[in-house]
């Protein structure tokens, strides 16, 4: 079953009494592939702490034009929300900047953040949209930055051994 199927609400999924998840199959790109995915999440503390944001990120390239996309966000809702509308505005388009922010702006259609303890709707927002770019950042055709320039660990000073 695709996981978007999986989750009915908070706390809720399509499992029945003594029913289990044996697997979760993940199609991973090929090495050499078109395809680029990242997942980010952001939260107050590194380790040990419930997401305000999350994303998986995914986009098929044949060249500078996206030929599939895939948005997920978590944090937003009850449950995971895929970002159609962000994804049909950037497929059939050159990945650059202002498809991306086209995307980035569609995600006001296809979220409806809620505010909690961890954050605002606000802010949620802001986040989701700002990953959004990170990740064309990080996956466009030209100059796209590499690891190390978006690590916050590379720019820490290492302890003494």
């Amino acid at each position: 079953m695709p996981l978007r199927e999986f989750y009915l609400d908070y706390m809720k999924n399509r499992l029945e009494p003594g029913e289990f998840v044996q697997a979760v199959m993940v199609p991973l790109p090929v090495p050499g592939s078109t395809t680029e995915v990242r997942a980010y999440k952001i939260s107050k503390r590194f380790d040990c702490d419930i997401s305000a944001v999350c994303a998986g990120l995914a986009i098929d390239l044949d060249g500078d034009v996206v030929t599939g996309a895939r948005f997920a966000f978590g944090g937003m809702a009850a449950t995971v929300r895929h970002a159609t509308q962000a994804e049909a505005t950037v497929v059939g388009q050159a990945w650059t900047e202002a498809s991306a922010r086209a995307a980035m702006a569609a995600l006001a259609e296809d979220l409806k953040p809620l505010s909690d303890m961890r954050a605002g709707a606000a802010y949620r927002m802001q986040v989701a949209q700002n990953l959004l770019l990170r990740f064309w950042l990080e996956t466009r055709p030209v100059d796209a930055l590499s690891t190390s320039e978006v690590s916050v660990w590379s720019s820490m000073p290492h302890e003494p051994a």
